[in-house]
């Protein structure tokens, strides 16, 4: 099984391939180019990451060999360079197989193949695997596996027994499904997500750390929860290219994703953290709440573990700002929301993610509140407002 190669090619071609979007059609000639890099996570970094592509046009991934110039199916680039960082925390075995949930809905999202009503899995989506694992009483029975997605499973398992790592592994898939964005995990080690919880059936105060997995899809968080933790390698470190992903670009970018077990676990690879700190480039977040509620899953909960209320002000204070010991640059709240925070822009749009133009109108937004230029997106939002 061949893997893709995987490194950095530009040149420039026609504007009607692929996905080449609106706003790229529109601005790709106007802008000096720009690397823009993306801390994300779950369903929301997915759709993010479709405004980012629609803004920026895509940048090929994996990047075309040598002599596949002609290839007719490779995503033609533009002249701007998107790099997704994914959140693997919620990464697990299940059922002999390795499962990938963030980095498989980014690659699916971008590549046309999600369900778009879950946000998660693919379209067109059959259950026999999992009917007949029950019927053989396999465990764990809580956690789903399609027919269509565990082909990508398997596929990714052979793989990573093969010796290959879990970067190079999301390279080849990303062949088929052309995403248009270079999707790098965070790390290749283990790094997963346990949270601590109050042992089943144990005694007063008895506590136990399970797979967070385990913690939303049987438990949907409704169980006493004290705290989150790493679990994985003594020498997890950064994937080759996500350092210099972040000290490289013009822009970074926190996606509205969960702040604590999405954007946390990237952050808390060793070395992300003081990346964002030192990096040249202006790093802004986006908040992932709107009148103080999550849209969907469950970074209220989450917040609620670790001390942080469910705001756009208190969720900033989290990260912080970069002029003390935190993060951010800027910080893009939703029209309506308030937030004050020493050493941090802030700015507001509407940040609902009804389409990829929409998204695109909020990712120029959390652009310029840091002052990187952008292409301009063509004709009305989704509100029927000019742009």
């Amino acid at each position: 099984m061949s893997v893709a190669r995987v490194g950095r090619r530009f040149w420039f071609t026609r504007l009607s391939w692929g996905h080449q979007s609106r706003a790229a059609a529109v601005g790709s000639l106007q802008w000096s180019a720009v690397k823009v890099t993306v801390l994300v996570g779950g369903v929301g970094g997915a759709r993010f990451l479709q405004g980012v592509r629609e803004l920026f046009g895509p940048t090929p991934f994996p990047a075309p060999a040598e002599d596949s110039a002609g290839d007719q199916s490779a995503t033609p680039p533009g002249p701007h360079e998107i790099t997704a960082i994914v959140n693997v925390g919620d990464d697990a075995w299940m059922h002999g197989v390795r499962i990938c949930p963030d980095l498989d809905t980014c690659m699916y999202t971008l590549g046309g193949g999600i369900d778009t009503e879950r946000g998660w899995g693919r379209r067109g989506e059959t259950w026999h695997a999992k009917e007949e694992l029950a019927a053989y009483g396999a465990d764990p029975d809580w956690f789903g596996l399609g027919d269509r997605d565990l082909a990508t499973h398997l596929i990714r398992t052979q793989m990573l027994d093969a010796g290959y790592r879990l970067s190079d592994v999301t390279a080849a898939l990303c062949k088929r499904w052309q995403p248009g964005v270079r999707l790098l995990p965070a790390t290749d080690d283990r790094h997963e997500t346990h949270v601590v919880v109050s042992a089943p059936g144990g005694e007063d105060g008895a506590q136990v750390a399970i797979h967070f997995q385990e913690w939303w899809v049987r438990h949907r968080a409704k169980i006493p929860t004290f705290g989150f933790a790493q679990v994985g390698s003594d020498d997890t470190h950064a994937a080759a290219g996500v350092i210099e992903a972040i000290a490289d670009a013009d822009v970074v970018l926190l996606a509205p994703s969960n702040p604590v077990v999405s954007i946390g676990a990237v952050i808390s690879v060793p070395g992300v953290r003081s990346a964002l700190r030192t990096t040249g480039a202006r790093v802004v977040g986006v908040s992932p709440v709107i009148d103080n509620r999550p849209l969907r899953g469950m970074a209220d909960e989450c917040l609620s573990v670790i001390g942080v209320e469910t705001t756009a002000e208190a969720i900033a204070a989290h990260y912080g700002a970069r002029s003390g010991n935190g993060l951010l640059d800027g910080w893009l709240i939703a029209d309506g929301d308030e937030a004050a925070v020493e050493g941090i822009s802030i700015g507001a749009a509407p940040l609902l993610m009804t389409d990829p133009i929409a998204t695109a109108h909020m990712v120029r937004a959390a652009c310029a509140l840091v002052g990187v230029d952008t292409p301009e997106i063509a004709g009305p939002d989704s509100t029927g407002a000019d742009r």
